[in-house]
């Protein structure tokens, strides 16, 4: 039966009223993280960021930025953590992201342990032994930076692809020489390893590294309040930890987060966390960070993963993938 003119003009108009509600995107985001020991595990506990914008969030763990980088290339993932080369990799790739906060500048919190006994006292003497390190990662990046400063091939070295966990369990068993990580697993084989080199140390030979967050730009645009309110949360975390550093203590509440978080023993991240350098929001935006800096370190980055067979091409400039839009609303500049 046909339905009047009347009827149909009333259908019309009752969908016209309802498309804007259809239009308004949808609430709810899915955010990667990894086992790094940072402030923002504070954040996911309190839940504090879900009340204050009304978002569903659901914080998926993954074992490594380069599977981190591969569910955003998918689209399972919109905002995630992952280290500067990972982050770097997809940027040449032309994947659409934005580095949009530093989650922590590396410094001392990976290092390259040798194992005792392994007869490894130096990067040279890594040929011939096996070394694990999960792949693209910043810990791989500067384990071949290593090898590369200190005359090493790394053909003569046989490097080994692991996530963290499998890194664990691999040393526990006596099957690796070495490994180039970070926290938790790190105070895990230190007990049983000595630091051959740092982060710290090969960064300042020309390779630095850094831990960032990056968004799908496409998804940020279009859900900017919910990116400056995450902002705010992270710049307060960052905050919380530097003012009362000595109060976060085994038995704190905060610590006691990042160890459920990032599943690593409570009494060992006091130590590891006091080995990263967690930026101000003001230091984003600054020329070391998202006002320059980081895309040079990608830039340098690129070079290297291209000489590794890692990625194709480098970009010629890798600001179009850095923005600190979002840490500049959130202090109101």
């Amino acid at each position: 039966m046909l339905k009047s003119p009347l009827a149909r003009w009333v259908a019309v108009l009752s969908l016209a009223l309802c498309a804007p509600a259809f239009a308004q995107p949808k609430k709810e985001v899915t955010f990667a993280h990894q086992d790094m020991l940072v402030p923002l595990r504070i954040v996911q506990e309190s839940g504090e960021l879900e009340k204050a914008t009304g978002y569903k969030i659901n914080w998926r763990m993954f074992g490594g930025g380069g599977d981190v980088i591969k569910a955003m290339a998918s689209g399972d993932v919109q905002i995630g953590e992952a280290g500067s080369s990972p982050i770097t990799a997809a940027a040449s790739q032309g994947q659409d992201i934005k580095l949009f906060w530093i989650l922590d500048d590396i410094a001392d919190a990976e290092a390259l342990i040798a194992r005792n006994g392994s007869g490894v006292n130096s990067v040279k003497d890594l040929k011939g032994k096996k070394v694990a390190t999960p792949f693209v990662s910043t810990a791989h990046y500067q384990l071949m930076a290593a090898l590369k400063l200190e005359g090493v091939a790394g053909r003569d070295v046989n490097v080994m692809n692991m996530r963290p966990p499998e890194i664990a369990a691999a040393w526990e068993r006596g099957d690796i020489d070495a490994a180039f990580i970070w926290d938790p697993v790190l105070s895990k084989i230190k007990g049983n390893g000595k630091a051959i080199a740092s982060s710290k140390s090969i960064g300042s030979k020309g390779f630095p590294t850094f831990d960032g967050i990056v968004v799908n730009a496409k998804w940020a645009a279009e859900h900017e309040a919910f990116m400056v309110a995450l902002v705010k949360a992270l710049a307060k975390a960052d905050a919380e930890y530097r003012a009362n550093k000595a109060k976060w203590t085994v038995d704190s509440p905060q610590v006691k987060a990042v160890a459920k978080w990032s599943k690593a023993d409570a009494k060992d991240v006091p130590d590891a966390m006091a080995l990263y350098v967690f930026p101000t929001a003001d230091e984003q935006m600054g020329p070391n960070w998202l006002g320059g800096g980081a895309a040079k370190a990608m830039a340098n980055t690129a070079a290297f993963l291209k000489e590794q067979g890692r990625i194709q091409e480098v970009k010629a400039d890798y600001r179009a993938f850095v923005t600190d839009a979002y840490v500049r609303k959130a202090l109101g500049k």
